[in-house]
């Protein structure tokens, strides 16, 4: 199923026989976003705003023994300064329905109270007039600690001495779960270890990242006397999550508290869960009677805010002699940081790694362990991809070592174990829909090869150059229903999404959608998708997001499920609205309602006879003007609502990356020559926009293989407090790049659409790291773990010549 299927099924093409879905319309954010007028947090400006800051442990680890706030009090601007005594809220608990032995519930304090567990921790609040006052009443803070040893690594957390990060989390583990141990592995290993075939085991890690999103996080909080709510703008991805952490924490009904999102600069999974910071000034706030803002800094954005990625696998795997595998063993370690987060918990990235491993590859028998654990470092937060860059990462490295040792070509070794008969149920009782597997690696490969690169890389080396080529092979899972986070055992279950559409009396429309828009077009895309369901011209539809008073409950946008879930939400109440329409146009044109359709064209039109037609406008007019008019039992509203939710798996997008990269032996410096993505993402709803994602997930894969790293001293310091020292790739570092599309439509989402946030993330590191190998294969150099930095180039290409010198040392050495 590759071919090219544009249209929204069931819906109503125009007069002109097009669709909006499929077509590149221009974006309708753009024109007030390239005018600056876009409106984000630190746009926001309230009568008598105050500013707000926070005081952050200097130690990585200790109990608080004093926090004195008595001279931040004096100081000229300040007008308040809160510990967490002084605000007395509720912590924030994120659980899992799981016994003691395999999860271990921690409290995240509002603010530090008792101990601190990370550098950047906040231990108190300090509001002022403006900024500067704020600066001066943090610098006036004395914070007194008796400093305790900082778990920094995996070894230190397992380590028999080690200190503890929380006491009710032993040997400093949040989570410990065998997802799956199915019959026959041992004996797949024994059979590939005594005959033919080849046992492969990898240790791969990635290190510590920052999701870094342009516009920092931030919040104004105030009270509304009038409405007896607090108002709170943020920018986030889950403003109804926010709402309810916020109200429990506050101890107050929800109904007192609203939560907005204006524009957004980016989140990228960072923002998907809730933070301490709005919920301290949205205290702070509502206990002075006046509106309060902050501003993340981006000091703190880069120590403080949530982070991501430092994980550790240890991969074995079977491969039978024809390059099969037959077994796979791994043996998942993450490093969560100092605190579960909400409401995803520790466990996200684990169980992740756990239920998904498998991914395009036919794996027979599989054994895997997944632990979290928890470090005196900033929390972790589910950043775009969420183990997929990791997992997919260690599979890769996985086939190509296979591939060596088998001498099977590394395309070939994966053409004979990916996925090509759907729908397929593997062995981690996944069931995978439709995609183009084997299709994508395919084309990939023959972009390549008709480019010319192969024979270029053989020129190149007979010039001494270092020239590689790699791939990385993976889908993507992204309509994540109930059913799918229900499995995780979570005590909060994301899934489905709700859409209300109301149409006024010039039938234009207004749809919401309890996804958040923050860089993804949902205003262009989402509004194709209504536009073409009821038959509409786009400007004639309006979408409105991020205000928690318009949906009842709304689960966000994170894990691209924005236009499978949410996508679908507006495509049911849009259809639903389309009834409505029809069934009083067959009253008003004295027809039954069967012998009606939409005409495409903003109106209804009698089946038999098209000529008899009335407009939208007309039965709008109808509807709230001359109710009098509806036929019995219509109410006099144009209003109709759906929720939508994916049963079982949910839905695989896929794709292939093919990388050529050049190695240069005396610097360490690894150049992207050519980059290649075929990728599936069901139908495509806009081009342009489905290839921004792509290449913006692109870079942000590269940042991570290359560049990006938080690294802490044993202290528990973090490494990286500005851009001098978090490595971020510029335009200079990021290569053109070529995405093709394949399309195999959904047969359970409302669009045939898949989702196409992550993909780019989560197929970059592999497919860059294996290039870079292919590069230095010659040299016995062999690389596992990410960022790869020019100085880990040069020190493993020293390490690799070592041996010879030594060999030639002792040869010419008289005895």
């Amino acid at each position: 199923m590759t071919g090219r299927d544009t249209g929204v099924r069931d819906g109503s093409p125009r007069s002109d026989g097009k669709r909006w879905v499929g077509a590149a319309v221009p974006r309708r954010e753009d024109p007030r976003l390239l005018r600056g007028r876009g409106r984000f947090i630190d746009d926001v400006q309230l009568s008598g705003m105050l500013h707000a800051g926070f005081v952050r442990s200097t130690v990585a680890h200790g109990r608080i023994l004093d926090i004195d706030l008595s001279a931040v009090r004096e100081v000229e601007g300040v007008v308040a300064a809160y510990t967490a005594e002084d605000l007395d809220l509720g912590d924030i608990v994120a659980l899992l329905d799981r016994p003691p032995e395999e999860f271990a519930p921690t409290a995240m304090p509002i603010l530090a109270k008792e101990k601190v567990r990370f550098v950047g921790e906040p231990v108190a609040v300090v509001i002022a007039r403006d900024p500067y006052s704020v600066e001066d009443g943090i610098e006036a803070a004395v914070a007194t600690y008796e400093p305790f040893g900082a778990v920094v690594s995996e070894e230190t957390a397992f380590a028999a001495d080690a200190p503890l990060v929380h006491e009710e989390a032993p040997g400093n583990v949040l989570l410990d779960v065998s997802m799956f141990d199915t019959p026959g592995v041992d004996t797949a290993f024994e059979a590939a270890e005594s005959g033919p075939g080849c046992v492969v085991e990898v240790v791969t890690r990635s290190g510590r990242q920052n999701a870094l999103p342009l516009e920092t996080r931030g919040v104004v909080a105030s009270w509304d006397d009038r409405d007896d709510q607090l108002l709170v703008q943020t920018c986030t991805q889950v403003p109804h999550q926010v709402r309810t952490v916020l109200a429990r924490s506050l101890r107050v009904p929800e109904r007192t508290v609203r939560v907005t999102v204006p524009d957004m600069g980016g989140g990228f999974g960072q923002k998907c869960v809730v933070g301490r910071e709005e919920i301290a000034v949205a205290a702070a706030a509502r206990k002075l009677d006046r509106p309060v803002k902050w501003i993340e800094d981006r000091r703190e954005a880069l120590t403080a805010a949530f982070l991501a990625r430092e994980q550790r696998y240890r991969t074995r795997a079977a491969f039978d002699a024809e390059g099969r595998i037959t077994a796979l063993d791994v043996d998942v370690v993450c490093d969560m940081g100092a605190y579960s987060c909400y409401p995803f918990t520790a466990g996200i990235e684990p169980l992740m790694a756990s239920a998904e491993m498998p991914g395009v590859y036919q794996v027979p028998a599989y054994r895997v362990r997944g632990r979290a654990i928890t470090s005196n470092k900033a929390p972790t937060a589910p950043y775009r991809g969420v183990s997929r860059p990791q997992y997919v990462m260690a599979m890769e490295r996985v086939m190509e070592r296979a591939a060596r040792e088998l001498g099977i070509d590394p395309v070939e070794i994966r053409r004979r174990n990916v996925i090509t008969e759907f729908p397929y149920t593997g062995v981690n009782n996944v069931t995978y829909d439709p995609g183009t597997y084997r299709e994508s690696l395919d084309l990939a490969e023959a972009t390549l090869r008709d480019e010319g690169w192969y024979e270029f890389r053989e020129r190149a080396a007979a010039e001494g150059r270092h020239i590689g080529i790699g791939y990385c092979c993976f889908s993507e899972r992204t309509g994540y229903g109930s059913d799918a986070f229900a499995k995780r055992k979570m005590q909060v279950v994301p899934g489905f999404d709700v859409s209300e559409i109301r149409m006024d009396t010039t039938g234009s429309v207004v749809v919401t959608s309890g996804t958040m828009n923050h860089g993804q077009s949902h205003e262009t895309t989402l509004a194709q998708i209504v536009a073409d369901r009821l038959g509409l011209d786009l400007d004639k539809v309006k979408l409105r997001q991020g205000d928690t008073e318009r949906i009842a409950y709304g689960w966000g946008t994170f894990a691209s499920r924005s236009v499978t879930i949410g996508g679908s939400a507006v495509s049911v109440a849009a259809r639903r609205l389309g009834e409505l329409l029809c069934t009083i146009a067959a009253h008003l044109l004295k027809t039954r309602p069967d012998n009606v359709r939409l005409d495409g064209d903003g109106g209804v039109v009698q089946t038999d006879d098209p000529a008899q037609r009335v407009s939208f406008e007309d039965i709008a007019d109808v509807a709230y003007l001359r109710s009098h008019l509806l036929p019995k039992g219509v109410e006099p509203t144009l209003t109709a609502t759906a929720s939508f939710d994916v049963a079982g798996d949910g839905t695989f997008s896929n794709a292939t990356h093919a990388v050529v990269v050049e190695a240069d032996p005396g610097t360490g410096q690894i150049k992207i020559l050519r980059y290649a993505c075929v990728e599936d993402c069901g139908v495509v709803i806009h081009p342009q926009v489905v290839d921004g994602q792509c290449r913006g997930g692109i870079a942000q894969g590269i940042a991570g293989a290359l560049f990006e790293e938080v690294t802490y001293a044993d202290n528990g310091e973090p490494s990286a407090a500005s851009f001098i020292d978090y490595l971020v790739p510029t335009a200079t570092e990021i290569p053109d790049i070529t995405v093709t599309h394949l399309e195999t439509p959904c047969a359970f989402t409302e669009s045939g659409a898949k989702g196409a946030g992550e993909g780019g993330t989560i197929g970059a590191p592999a497919a860059v790291l294996n290039a870079i190998n292919d590069a230095l294969r010659h040299t016995g150099v062999e690389l596992d773990t990410t960022p790869v930095h020019p100085q880990t180039v040069l020190a493993a290409l020293d390490a690799a010549r070592s041996p010879q010198l030594s060999s030639r040392e002792e040869a010419t050495t008289p005895s």
